[in-house]
């Protein structure tokens, strides 16, 4: 998977207020993206946007691209 998860986002949402709870309720986000980000996998660009304005940053304080090593590679 080379896109990866820089921080632990539900982690830093509960550290802005945001836990499960009231994001459901208040449906910020649904509990399907928060089980993806529970599991580190991909979300919608919707969703991204969602969480850098709760947060008030930028996709890149997120997510990162990792290069997959290539088989065969030494």
């Amino acid at each position: 998977m080379p896109i990866v998860y820089k921080i632990d986002i539900i982690t830093e949402l509960k550290a802005r207020g945001y836990n499960t709870n009231r994001l459901r309720k208040e449906k910020l986000l649904s509990e399907g993206v928060l089980q993806s980000l529970r599991t580190k996998s991909y979300i919608s660009m919707d969703n991204l946007s969602k969480i850098c304005a709760l947060l008030d940053c930028q996709p890149a304080d997120l997510i990162a691209y990792e290069k997959e090593p290539s088989e065969g590679a030494e």
